[in-house]
């Protein structure tokens, strides 16, 4: 079983530190993992694009936290929004394990996803109920 890099990296995100920190934990038993860059703060910008026109702008900073390690010659790295120094390190050795083809445990990441879309489904049918549609409300005034 394969995930692309931009999907474990989601799903990490949104993991909880300590299950993240499980599966780290499991790769660093066997594999010697050294920190390369160790975590640290920077600023992101939040590109956006405007759905009326469809261009591009930049919303405003965001505050990530980075880091590489390297497991047994092989790099892995890991951006996440916020600054959690230990969560973004544990993600970055997913990331090199991944790469290094020693990641055994696609078939969690796919149920913690699916979990994930699952509550994320659950809170956007709350908002639904509460959205107002404006587009009808311009035809209601047209007429």
């Amino acid at each position: 079983m394969h995930m692309n890099k931009r999907t474990i990296s989601k799903i990490l995100a949104r993991a909880d530190a300590a299950r993240v920190r499980e599966l780290a934990d499991e790769i660093k038993a066997e594999h010697e993992a050294v920190v390369v860059k160790a975590p640290e703060k920077s600023l992101a910008m939040i590109k956006m694009r405007d759905p009326v026109q469809g261009v591009l702008f930049y919303l405003g900073e965001v505050v990530v936290c980075e880091a590489i390690v390297e497991l047994e010659g092989v790099k892995g790295t890991a951006v996440m929004v916020g600054d959690d120094f230990d969560k973004v390190l544990d993600m970055a050795v997913i990331d090199a394990a991944c790469s290094k083809g020693v990641f055994r445990r696609y078939a969690e990441l796919e149920a913690l996803q699916t979990e994930q879309d699952a509550s994320a489904a659950r809170e956007n049918a709350m908002f639904l109920k509460t959205m107002v549609n404006f587009t009808s409300m311009d035809s209601e005034a047209a007429q």
